[in-house]
């Protein structure tokens, strides 16, 4: 036999070496060789100190904890969030500001990190209209779910903290979620990896506790009280602070966003729901029509459609509208859309019946009835607007100058094209009856009112304390002095001095219809004008800031 000789063993190259002792290495030893060659991140060491080591159990959440003390300003955890998440270059997620006081012997400056708060209870949560927000039962973080989003920006309005920032690019609304992914895998969010001096922490909070610091309105100097969402970012320092504590943009105002669509959408919502009710009203006490049935429900169902389809452009993705109906129960948002798209349904179906197209095939009384239903959906989607705002809790839109202004927008529109209507649609010119003559003195009245009480609002550009009202003055005597002259001009001369002269003629008809319609235009763009201040001159509500 012929010997073999056996295959001799190439020696194996280092790499492979190191690859075949890697697969033999647990996952603990892994790290431990890790950690003594230094291929761990720089902070890793802190990692212990920053995150918890354990999840929340029942009654407990994740939570931020800032050090105040610690904190210098450095806007390390700003980069860092903004270079993690991918942002677009002025798109931010956290913020550093400052609160200044103290004495000129002994001045204070302290800086204030801050981003979501992830609250106990979100009102950005409850507020989406399309249900784009979740907490986490586990966790407690406030999640955005980015793809349910449709742009309409209302959670920016609800959140007392600015949380929720929009982005133009996408047409949606997004915010921190406290790097869920890495905190979940054991590793800090980019903030608090980055901060230099340890100011930021993830700590395990006691929501219980949450309420208690809200019951005491315990939270942070210059920040909006807590009561209303129950923050859970627990700011805290071993220093005492002086009682006059403010945040360096305290004096500082600015007119705010337009929100252009929503100002269309709200005055011509009101004007159509208005409209229905005063034909109605009109109709049921003197026993006929308020001139021609089919041009009231026409006028006013169109301008309904037009308001609508302007609500429309206020979204960042309008072709997702459809969502808007999704959180009916929680959002009055979604509420809102409901009772005006049945309004506008009705008012359609109203001017059809009133046409006598299919009276043959309709029980009598069926075009009174869809009248009726219409009155009552406008007068509740009206309700339903001023609660959209009320439910923010800011100061400048509470329920009486806010319910106010809507129905009040409501009547004096409502009456002028009520009268419009019955001028252009007689037959021939008539004395004035008591019922119209008591319409243009409605629309004085109401205007008289809505114009004293934006008046009593400027004068308190000379008060000497910084309050809701005088920010809101010094705006609209301000910047926005051109639209608060307009506004007050347009009311009084359309809603005074036309609808007195009106009221001193002796006819109507088509000999009023010119001063009627006039009448009309002067007050719809008055009221565009107050709608236009309503957002404009309304102070934010934000954490504290930076000088600007």
């Amino acid at each position: 036999m012929i010997a073999v000789e056996p295959k001799r063993r190439l020696p194996m190259l280092p790499v492979a070496a190191m690859l075949r002792a890697q697969q033999t290495l647990t996952a603990v030893e892994r790290f431990a060789q890790e950690h003594d060659e230094g291929q761990l991140p720089a902070q890793a060491k802190y990692y212990r100190n920053l995150i918890p080591l354990e999840r929340p159990r029942s009654g407990e959440q994740y939570a931020f904890e800032v050090d105040l003390d610690a904190c210098t300003g450095c806007k390390a955890c700003v980069t860092a969030c903004h270079s993690l998440n991918g942002l677009d270059e002025t798109e931010l997620w956290r913020t550093v500001g400052s609160l200044h006081g103290g004495t000129a012997s002994a001045p204070v400056l302290q800086t204030v990190t801050t981003s979501c708060h992830h609250c106990v209870e979100p009102a950005c949560l409850l507020g989406c209209p399309v249900q784009a927000y979740e907490k986490d039962a586990v966790t407690g973080i406030v999640r955005h779910l980015d793809d349910q989003c449709f742009g309409c920006q209302y959670c920016m309005l609800m959140c007392p903290y600015d949380a929720p920032k929009y982005n133009a690019r996408l047409g949606i609304v997004r915010k921190c979620d406290m790097c869920e992914g890495r905190l979940l895998h054991g590793e800090a969010p980019a903030c608090v990896q980055a901060c230099p001096t340890q100011a930021i922490s993830i700590r395990i909070a006691s929501q219980s506790a949450a309420v208690e610091r809200s019951d005491a309105r315990n939270f942070v100097s210059g920040a909006p009280t807590p009561e209303h969402t129950l923050p859970t970012t627990v700011y805290s320092t071993t220093k005492v602070q002086p009682d006059n504590l403010l945040p360096a943009d305290f004096y500082w105002t600015s007119p705010e966003h337009a929100h252009p669509a929503l100002v269309v959408m709200l005055t011509l919502t009101q004007l159509s729901a208005g409209a229905f009710g005063i034909a109605l009203f009109v109709e049921r006490l003197s026993g006929s029509p308020a001139g021609s049935p089919l041009a009231q429900a026409a006028f006013a169902g169109a301008l309904a459609a037009i308001a609508l389809g302007a609500s429309v452009l206020h979204l960042g993705r309008p072709w997702l509208a459809w969502r808007a109906i999704l959180g009916f129960r929680t959002s009055w948002l979604s509420r809102e859309a409901i009772a005006f798209a049945l309004f506008a349904l009705l008012a359609f179906l109203h001017g059809v019946l009133a046409s006598g197209w299919l009276s043959a095939y309709l029980p009598m009384g069926a075009a009174h009835g869809v009248q009726i239903g219409a009155a009552v959906a406008g007068t509740a989607g009206v309700f339903c607007s001023v609660m959209v705002y009320v439910a923010t809790r800011r100061a400048q839109w509470s329920g009486t100058p806010t319910g106010l202004k809507f129905f009040g927008t409501a009547l004096v529109l409502g009456a002028a094209t009520v009268l419009t209507v019955c001028a252009f649609t007689a037959t021939r010119a008539e004395p004035f009856d008591r019922i119209c003559r008591a319409l243009f003195w409605l629309i004085s009245a109401v205007t008289c009112i809505k114009v004293g009480f934006d008046a009593g609002v400027v004068r308190y550009y000379r008060d000497p304390r910084q309050s809701i009202l005088k920010r809101i003055a010094l705006v609209m005597l301000g910047e926005l002095r051109t639209a608060t002259q307009l506004r007050f001009g347009l009311a009084i001369s359309g809603g005074v001095l036309v609808p007195l002269f009106l009221a001193a003629m002796e006819h109507q008809g088509r000999t009023a219809a010119p001063a009627t319609m006039v009448m009309l235009v002067l007050l719809t763009a008055g009221e565009l004008c107050e709608r236009y201040l309503f957002f404009r001159a309304a102070p934010a509500s934000r954490m504290p800031g930076a000088i600007r």
